[in-house]
């Protein structure tokens, strides 16, 4: 007699506190590993369990701090996990003491086969064609090629940030061009700041679906979706189409706001796709959004349409 496959949800919400900018990535070894943003903006975090639940409650761990002076001292923002090429890496963003906004991508290694051991390497920064503020960087592969997209100011644009394609030579080395695929163009994408940033992508029914958020980081921030042909030149603009209105948003209904910087998973039983996001259960925010620490991490299904496209639907109830 075949064992039953494992549950789907419900899921736990807010599956962590104060844990802004979530990443959530499924090993082949069945557990899930999760990294955020800090409130303190001054270290990275890692977890464990066998599953998305049992992140709420897993130790958590630090696993590099910022330095005290010099080079990625302040602003550490949203960690990414990945395994590649047989090693553990994570980008991430990060700024010098003494100059805080000169936020710049960064790239630790580690070559234990658990993220949780090991030594994290510094393997330094990511070069960019422009020496300009830069972050949110989302290391994916599609048909044999590996690639960078990441958010930063191109330099004479009064945007400011867009989003970024390039090849990767490896983890932390980008190749041959490096390319705009949106800007943010639309009035909900430049409420406060007119920002596309934190990308991720999802691989589905022969497309490439990136997501992306928009405007500032309050109430008003949101979800945009680019769709691509998967046999299509990722790499040339015109392959990447973006949707008129913001795919995901805040809902008064349900009690969340300002949802976005969302990463996806796969739930316990290896086939429903999950949406990882942070929101705040609040609108109404004091002073800088940046200053605000309640920005938690949700987990839901994501569904999907019958023309192969995904469904968003709105932020969960807690």
């Amino acid at each position: 007699m075949k064992p039953a496959p494992p549950a789907v949800g419900p899921y736990r919400n807010p599956l962590a506190g104060q844990r802004a900018d979530p990443h959530i990535t499924r090993h082949t070894d069945g557990r899930y590993y999760f990294t955020a943003t800090v409130p303190a903006y001054d270290r990275i975090v890692l977890r464990s369990s066998h599953t998305l639940n049992g992140l709420a409650t897993a130790e958590e761990s630090v696993i590099w701090s910022r330095h005290a002076t010099g080079d990625m001292a302040a602003h550490i923002w949203a960690p990414e996990l990945h395994r590649i090429d047989g090693a553990w890496y994570i980008h991430f963003a990060a700024a010098p003491a003494d100059d805080v906004w000169k936020i710049r991508i960064w790239v630790l290694e580690n070559v234990s086969a658990d993220p949780r051991h090991g030594t994290w390497t510094e393997k330094g920064r990511i070069l960019t064609a422009w020496d300009t503020f830069s972050l949110d960087a989302h290391a994916f592969a599609h048909r044999g090629e590996r690639y960078l997209a990441w958010a930063q100011h191109e330099p004479g644009l009064t945007d400011n940030t867009a989003i970024f394609l390039s090849r990767m030579a490896d983890p932390w080395t980008l190749t041959g061009p490096q390319v705009r695929i949106s800007a943010p163009e639309h009035d909900w994408e430049r409420v406060g700041f007119a920002v596309n940033e934190g990308p991720a992508v999802l691989r589905r029914n022969g497309r490439v679906f990136m997501t992306y958020s928009a405007s500032a980081t309050d109430a008003n921030y949101c979800v945009g979706l680019l769709t691509a042909g998967a046999g299509s030149d990722l790499m040339d603009p015109a392959s990447w189409v973006k949707s008129p209105q913001p795919v995901f948003t805040g809902s008064a209904e349900t009690g969340q706001y300002g949802p976005g910087h969302n990463c996806f998973t796969v739930a316990e039983d290896g086939r429903t796709d999950v949406l990882v996001y942070h929101a705040r259960p609040y609108e109404e925010i004091a002073g800088d959004p940046l200053d605000d620490p309640g920005r938690d991490t949700r987990v839901q299904p994501l569904s999907w349409r019958a023309d192969g496209t995904p469904d968003f639907g709105v932020p969960v109830r807690s």
